[in-house]
């Protein structure tokens, strides 16, 4: 059952158009992506879906609410992350987690959340003291306060360490875990392969693709990836008319390769013919961020 449905999307800004007629649907429970580079409109797409913006054109609906018309509703059955996020410096984890349970008529139990988010120890803590992890973690407390039926992440790993990064993603499964839709916003692609269920690509704007992550692995990419720093020049025609070859692009000095593991064998072939040495060589299966370089490659 989709607790979300956006159809025919549109928004512009200045005459610049920002959205243009994207539609999905986001069901129940699921964990659900919305990816593409900065400035492709996801934001825009998602602040629509809160209400905090206006379409020029489209119908969204939230659990068959308007989220414009029927606001107070939408409210309650939405908790949101924005991509900029502050808070008075001197206001503490506690003082927040409080002050934003008076704006529910039945909030949960912040102190719970708290404790499961790992802020006990750090309820007296100022905002302005906190860790970009700690900070993170109390934003997704703020937006799970309300109860929510979904709630909305938007860029909220970014700016953290690897360790912090992963950390986020296993509290998104738990929020996942306990019943609440996740509608998440990223241009994380390892991101969203490990906790998405289904991902829309947006690119400049419009809907690039719409599937799962192996959906869109499976078709935008050979299965395997062969990248290596040649120690001489070798013709990119060569390279494309290697057998299995799906895509050949040049990263400075790196060579990417997405084909099959006959291409592997293909390719050292030729570059033993060329007198080539493949430096750095790596063989490994596709990614999420090998697919989406295809759909926004063939997009452009």
């Amino acid at each position: 059952m989709a607790i979300i449905e956006v159809d025919g999307l549109r928004k512009a800004y200045g005459g610049r158009t920002v959205v243009d007629d994207i539609s999905f649907t986001v069901e129940e429970g699921e964990i659900f992506g919305v990816l593409g580079p900065n400035g492709a409109g996801k934001t825009t797409t998602v602040e629509c879906v809160e209400g905090l913006r206006t379409p020029d054109a489209g119908r969204i609906t939230v659990a068959g609410l308007h989220p414009v018309r029927d606001r107070d509703e939408v409210t309650r059955l939405l908790g949101a992350q924005l991509q900029e996020s502050e808070l008075q410096p001197k206001l503490t984890v506690r003082e927040a987690l409080e002050l934003y349970a008076e704006f529910y008529p039945k909030p949960a139990d912040w102190r719970a959340l708290a404790e499961r988010l790992g802020l006990t120890d750090r309820l007296t803590a100022p905002f302005q003291k906190l860790s970009g992890g700690q900070k993170q973690r109390l934003f997704i407390a703020l937006a799970l306060i309300g109860d929510p039926r979904v709630v909305m992440l938007d860029e909220l790993t970014t700016g953290l360490d690897p360790r912090a990064r992963r950390d986020t993603w296993s509290l998104i499964e738990d929020i996942r875990a306990a019943g609440v839709t996740v509608l998440l916003v990223t241009h994380f692609m390892e991101e969203a392969e490990r906790l998405c269920d289904r991902v829309a690509v947006i690119h400049q704007g419009r809907l690039a693709a719409l599937d799962t992550p192996q959906a869109l692995i499976s078709r935008a990419t050979g299965a395997t990836v062969i990248s290596f720093n040649p120690s001489g020049p070798v013709d990119d025609a060569e390279l494309t008319a290697l057998p299995g070859a799906a895509t050949v692009r040049r990263q400075g000095d790196e060579v990417v390769i997405e084909g099959t593991d006959t291409t592997v064998n293909a390719l050292l072939t030729l570059l033993a013919k060329r007198q080539v040495t493949a430096h750095r060589l790596r063989v490994g299966q596709a990614t999420l961020d090998d697919a989406f370089l295809g759909l926004t490659e063939q997009e452009s």
